[in-house]
């Protein structure tokens, strides 16, 4: 998958400052006057005074040059995926060389295609950026210019472009929590007679039946007109709720990998199978993305948990707002249960009536170093003490281990829950 949005036009003013060339000169010219000095003869002030010449004439070379970059924009794709920035950079209101060079990227790898520099044509480079991790990529360029007289330089480093790398996420389906769903068309089999694939029972004909639904084999063997009952599919409301608070060093800050990864693959999933899904951001900077259906909505609801692109909703405060958690909607969290906060919105968002499971990304014990085993046995039990008092309130929550997948995990969680008045 590959996108790129419009490109960025970059303005920049260059500063200029004395080129190699002028030391070179000065250099020259002061060795001369101090021969001629010392020797106490005028031919060497006759060679030097050209050199001063020039040097007197230098600032007067110097104009107000402003720089143009035509960046590459913002561009996504998947992580080891590569993607292709073309930028140019052209001179506007003076005169000067160009030559441009790409900054080294922190996480992913910056390979030059194709460098011009400019002389008669901007200059310009095609750039091939490729990351084997999710994130945001900033890719800057640094501009050499040098004056048209070789006597001055500069250099600016400006913005090249932008390369925001999505996770992949692991194909497997995801099985949601059994709820009552809502009167939409969708994929997820119930147990209500309606409109559908999987057949249910057969029952006489009543005035309304479509004669398409006659079972004519039966109706000609009972001498009645009898009619095939299917069971409906419907859709569900999924929202992926994701803890992006404050973390302790260590394990707790390693656990933001899998809260992106499994919020990947619940929308994924949930999409895929025709659910609209939403994502709710909590913790630093709040943010929602609303509820939608498409493929395109995948790619929002990642650049929101990444924190990029403007179609999100800003909010405040501590709890989910209702504007974006629909009505009955099944809420799958990410969290390290380490922020007290983030455990009271889960008690709201379930007091509302919502179906809440949340995923335990938490590996191990949250602190850097190893602690004694005594000290280990009694976290896991208090660990396990949240998870029953948890649940006690409605609040399923599962861990998610090395060795298994997220789809492995939610199996696990119960398939029947006490139903709770929504309350709006």
């Amino acid at each position: 998958m590959r996108h790129r949005d419009t490109t960025n036009l970059v303005d920049s003013e260059l500063h200029w400052r004395p080129a190699p060339l002028v030391y070179m000169l000065a250099g020259v010219a002061a060795a001369a006057l101090v021969a001629a000095i010392a020797l106490g003869r005028w031919q060497p002030v006759v060679f030097a005074a050209p050199l001063l010449g020039v040097l007197a004439s230098a600032p007067l070379q110097l104009s107000r040059t402003r720089i143009a970059l035509d960046g590459g924009g913002v561009q996504r794709c998947f992580e080891t995926e590569e993607v292709v920035l073309s930028i140019a950079a052209s001179v506007e209101g003076g005169y000067a060389l160009l030559r441009m060079r790409p900054e080294p990227v922190a996480g992913a790898e910056v390979r030059v295609e194709e460098a011009v520099d400019s002389g008669a044509v901007p200059a310009g480079l095609r750039l091939v950026v490729s990351a084997s991790r999710w994130g945001r990529f900033p890719v800057p360029v640094r501009i050499d210019a040098l004056g048209p007289a070789g006597l001055a330089r500069a250099s600016v480093t400006l913005p090249g472009g932008e390369v925001f790398v999505y996770p992949i996420a692991d194909p497997q389906r995801m099985r949601l929590p059994r709820i009552e769903l809502p009167e939409r068309i969708g994929t997820h089999p119930t147990r209500r007679h309606g409109p559908g694939v999987e057949y249910a029972d057969i029952r006489r004909y009543a005035a309304g039946d479509q004669l398409r639904t006659v079972n004519w084999p039966v109706s000609a063997r009972r001498g009645r007109l009898y009619v095939t009952e299917r069971l409906t599919d419907r859709a569900a409301d999924v929202v992926v709720l994701v803890d992006n608070s404050l973390q302790a060093p260590g394990p707790a800050t390693e656990s933001l990998e899998l809260s992106v990864r499994g919020a990947a693959q619940v929308a994924q999933s949930a999409l895929q199978a025709g659910d609209r899904t939403a994502v709710v951001c909590l913790g630093q900077a709040p943010r929602w993305l609303r509820a939608d259906i498409g493929r395109r909505q995948f790619y929002r609801i990642v650049d929101t948990v990444l924190d990029v692109g403007e179609e999100h909703i800003r909010t405040t405060g501590t709890l989910a707002p209702h504007p974006a958690v629909p009505l009955g909607a099944v809420i799958v969290a990410f969290s390290t249960l380490l922020d007290t906060q983030f455990a009271l919105a889960l008690i709201d968002l379930r007091k509302r009536g919502h179906t809440v499971v949340v995923v335990d990304v938490l590996r191990g014990t949250p602190f850097r170093e190893d602690l004694d085993p005594t000290l280990a046995r009694m976290w896991q039990l208090e660990r396990s003490a949240m998870y029953r008092d948890m649940s006690t309130l409605g609040v399923d929550i599962v861990a998610w281990p090395e060795d298994a997948r997220l789809d492995q995990v939610m199996r696990l969680l119960p398939q029947r829950r006490r139903m709770m008045r929504v309350r709006r």
